[in-house]
């Protein structure tokens, strides 16, 4: 088990685990919405069951070292979280996302998960390229990309068919060497 401190407040990285199901769907239930303007995440955990499996989904990528999903704390309260997927240590990729309830938003606790996930994918994986897809509405997860330094490959015009609209879905990208110069150079910020 770990916890890692996000900074000077109460913020912490912690593994996110099935038995953590109660407290994963009180956190997306306070942010059902807000979360879900762009993305389905967490459609399918709708009661304390169906988020067990969700969490469980994710252990299970987790062992066969597909993905991972990791909670935010702040305050001892789960508020969000950064996860992997589609991730392929043998190829040197990987794609990061993440959840926020609204109360949680402005403080820079996705931009500082995300960096220390991005660090432990790069240095300790082997991960060569991390990419972040985002819907291009979604201005506040494309500030976070930009913040951790990531650069726009493109656009997938209409991609993503959600609530019956057809988003724009950009794709990011960042590349162990210029996270490792970013990092050298002290280039990253949390806002």
């Amino acid at each position: 088990m770990y916890a890692i401190s996000l900074g000077d407040d109460s913020a912490e990285l912690r593994p996110l685990e099935p038995w953590h199901a109660e407290e994963f769907l009180a956190n997306l239930d306070r942010g059902r919405e807000f979360i879900g303007q762009f993305i389905p995440f967490g459609s399918k955990a709708t009661d304390v069951v169906s988020a067990r499996e969700t969490l469980q989904r994710y252990a299970d990528m987790r062992a066969a070292d597909t993905g991972s999903f990791h909670g935010i704390w702040l305050d001892g309260k789960l508020v969000g979280g950064v996860l992997t997927l589609n991730f392929d240590a043998e190829r040197g990729n990987c794609e990061v996302g993440c959840w926020l309830e609204p109360a949680a938003t402005g403080r820079g606790l996705i931009t500082r998960a995300m960096r220390v996930l991005i660090d432990w994918a790069i240095e300790d994986r082997g991960i060569h390229r991390v990419e972040w897809i985002a819907a291009s509405g979604n201005l506040a997860s494309l500030n976070v990309a930009r913040r951790l330094g990531m650069t726009r490959d493109g656009v997938q015009r209409e991609s993503h068919l959600h609530h019956g609209v057809r988003h724009d879905l950009e794709v990011w990208s960042l590349l162990a060497p210029e996270w490792r110069a970013a990092r050298a150079r002290g280039a990253h910020s949390d806002h």
